[in-house]
């Protein structure tokens, strides 16, 4: 057994919130931002941080945040329950601003922690993959072309052990929203269904 296996759950976090690999190229200073626990039954695998959540240091504390609690019907305390749900975004820190938004995870992340820390995820019973840079580290050769075809074809994901693939609940994508109003219809009550299953009926 090799020394990463060795370490526990803990260990590695700590690691991984004292990483600085990437300290030259981050626009604010490196700031790892994950959730992790080894009974947690769900994984919320994003894109990574947004300047807000750099600065707050709490996952998904945006109006993304919001909306994809309400996609899952769960509310923030259950949504912040390590124990219930890890989230594990492929860029642990926020990335910096481009022309068009965010820029995209760095890569190194998944390189250096991505493999290690999913060995500590035993008890999985639900990964939801937000956004293209997720769905192709998860999804691999299944994922379509685009995130929008990806999405469609989510009924080819959906064993439970599987991931689902979803849109990401960022604001900017309420046109996207508007436009596929099959996801609202077919795929959200499905995967409030399941995480009721798995939770029970949570108030949001």
């Amino acid at each position: 057994m090799t020394n990463s296996r060795k370490k526990s759950c803990s260990q590695l976090l700590e690691e991984v919130r004292a990483c600085d690999l990437c300290q030259p190229v981050l626009p604010q200073g490196p700031r790892p931002i994950v959730q992790l626990h080894p009974k947690a039954s769900i994984l919320i695998a994003g894109q990574a941080p947004g300047r807000k959540v750099h600065e707050t240091g709490i996952p998904f504390d945006d109006p993304s945040g919001n909306r994809l609690r309400e996609w899952l019907g769960v509310n923030r305390e259950t949504f912040y329950d390590a124990r219930r749900i890890a989230i594990l975004p492929m860029g642990f820190c926020y990335p910096g601003t481009g022309k068009s938004g965010d820029l995209p995870p760095r890569p190194e992340c998944a390189d250096t922690w991505r493999a290690k820390l999913l060995t500590k995820l035993p008890n999985l019973k639900l990964t939801l993959v937000i956004g293209q840079y997720a769905q192709a580290y998860h999804l691999q050769d299944t994922s379509h072309q685009t995130v929008t075809e990806t999405v469609k074809a989510w009924r080819e994901f959906w064993p439970e052990q599987l991931p689902l693939p979803l849109p990401h609940p960022s604001p900017r994508n309420n046109l996207w929203l508007k436009r596929n109003l099959w996801f609202t219809k077919n795929v959200l009550p499905t995967l409030r269904k399941r995480v009721m299953d798995l939770f029970g009926n949570e108030e949001s």
